[in-house]
């Protein structure tokens, strides 16, 4: 008999239980059940690579196995090929609705029909459904994942029919008792393609649970010692408990980040002992390094106008617009999983704020030439100062040009510094970042491992605050000085950089820019103040 394979660590499609190493899925949505079985219309979304499709099909073989439902999950996403053909896209649903009933394995009886009922183009995907409904011996549940894939014409058509026969139901229509659509997008989204309001109480559309739809969450810290315990049982391999907290606070709990990061450290890494919060932070480096596929196409989005009208203001640290429109695209890029809420903007984990500032700053970096090894002392120390020196020297040459080609405008000096630091201290070091809408500047802390002269393993730590004096505002230098000494009191460091980019039309020439001066914080600190 052949022995069973290993299970690993999945980043990629659907997690099986017999290869893969996973949380209980139902689990993560109990709401759901509770919906279905009040014969619910609703939408369950989250981002891309959060286990949406995992959890679902487990929940449609749990719901099937019980023997009162007949539930079913199945992907519109070949119907993207349709656009607004909405007849073509009918064909295609309805193909695939049936491709997975016969995957499923299920009796004769539960299967739909062999053929489907004729009717005009924008009424057979309401017909087949009614037409199987009033032959299954069961109560029919259906699960469309992937419904964003449905465009125009053809999202308005399939969405109109399943609220036609939502509302039918009480008259007698056979119909799906409980329908579930699911994609990346929110409810108010499904409710305008199907004709209803987009406000969240509106009665017209049938997937309204009164006030949202159902939303995928990410892993608890206890979620993420348990999926990892879960390799820890089979193999012995332990993760330390420093491993397992620098997953959460680097990934949030996103499902794919901690996917990603063990099976870093496991198979690609090849690490045979207990693995530490240091290989963690190497498994990200290298993941980052890499730009993988989930981090690639969250990339692809940055330059979308309603993604950058949202990450701009992050960036740079101002407060973002007000209007209605705003908050469409504030709840589109939550969706996405860029942003962490909708309230207080924040990009969703380190992991995604270093990529970002990484992939706007590609262009900068391309300009730097300075070698990074010339900036490490005999002690084994970074050289902040000439890093400063130098930087000065960059700005006064490249700097108009790059914030002019800079297509994050308002945020194009803290991505050009950003670039400029990563690119000097990422070979030896690292570079933690922390910014947010509102905050009015971006904090920056450089970790320099190095060893002394007689072994002893030390770490140096420099912390940067990044200001922008705007047009008809006051010299930010008091505020400055005030939040560089919070960020250097949360740090225990005793002193810092404060770097102040000038926007104003009367800002000096660019030839003239890059003046040094020593400040003395409200609390007494000496720091080094930069004029860009």
């Amino acid at each position: 008999m052949r022995p069973p394979r290993a299970r690993y660590f999945n980043t990629t499609g659907p997690c099986d239980p017999r290869r893969h190493y996973m949380l209980p899925p139902t689990q993560r949505i109990p709401q759901a059940r509770v919906l279905i079985d009040m014969d619910r219309y609703f939408v369950l979304h989250a981002p891309r690579q959060t286990g949406k499709t995992t959890t679902l099909d487990a929940l449609a073989s749990e719901l099937t196995v019980e023997g009162d439902t007949a539930a079913l999950m199945f992907s519109c996403e070949r119907a993207k090929s349709a656009g607004d053909d909405y007849a073509a896209a009918e064909e295609i649903v309805l193909k695939s609705l049936r491709q997975a009933a016969e995957w499923a394995e299920w009796p004769e009886e539960l299967l739909p029909p062999d053929t489907w009922p004729q009717a005009p183009a924008g009424t057979r995907f309401g017909s087949a459904l009614t037409e199987w409904c009033s032959r299954c011996p069961r109560r029919v549940v259906l699960f469309l994942d992937e419904i964003d894939a449905l465009q125009g014409n053809s999202m308005v058509s399939i969405l109109s029919q399943l609220r036609d026969g939502h509302n039918a139901r009480p008259g007698g229509r056979p119909f799906p008792a409980s329908v579930v659509l699911c994609g990346l997008r929110d409810v108010r989204d499904y409710k305008v393609a199907s004709g209803g309001e987009p406000d969240r109480s509106n009665p017209a559309s049938p997937f309204n649970i009164v006030t949202e739809s159902l939303r995928l969450g990410d892993f608890s810290a206890d979620e993420i010692a348990e999926l990892y315990g879960r390799h820890t049982q089979e193999t012995g391999q332990e993760f330390t408990k420093d491993a397992v907290d620098r997953v959460f606070e680097l990934t949030q709990g996103q499902p794919w980040l901690v996917n990603a990061v063990a099976h870093e450290i496991t198979f690609k890494m090849g690490v045979t002992g207990a693995i530490t919060a240091g290989q963690v932070e190497e498994a990200k480096e290298r993941l980052i390094r890499a730009r993988a596929t989930h981090l690639d196409a969250l990339v692809t989005r940055l330059h979308e106008p309603r993604v950058e009208r949202v990450i701009e203001p992050i960036v740079a640290g101002t407060w973002p617009g007000t209007d209605t429109s705003f908050d469409d695209d504030v709840s589109y890029v939550h969706d996405l999983g860029l942003i962490r809420g909708t309230r207080d903007l924040e990009i969703a984990n380190p992991i995604y704020r270093e990529v970002l500032l990484r992939v706007l700053g590609d262009r900068t970096e391309r300009f730097v030439k300075a070698d990074p090894r010339s900036f490490v002392l005999p002690d084994g120390r970074f050289d902040l100062p000439r890093l400063l020196q130098e930087f000065v020297v960059f700005w006064r040459e490249h700097g108009e040009v790059l914030i002019q080609q800079e297509g994050y405008h308002e945020a194009a000096c803290q991505i050009i510094l950003m670039a400029f630091l990563h690119r000097l201290v990422n070979g030896g070091g690292q570079l933690d970042r922390e910014y947010a809408a509102g905050t009015k500047r971006l904090d920056v802390l450089i970790r320099w491992p190095h060893t002394s002269p007689d072994g002893e393993r030390l770490l140096q730590r420099e912390a940067m605050e990044l200001k922008v004096w705007r047009t008809g505002k006051d010299d930010p230098l008091p505020d400055g000085l005030t939040q560089l000494d919070g960020y250097l009191d949360r740090l225990t460091l005793t002193t810092g950089v404060l770097v102040i980019f000038d926007r104003r039309p009367e800002a000096p020439p660019w030839k003239e820019r890059g003046t040094f001066e020593q400040a003395t914080t409200p609390s007494g600190r000496q720091v080094t103040v930069l004029r860009g």
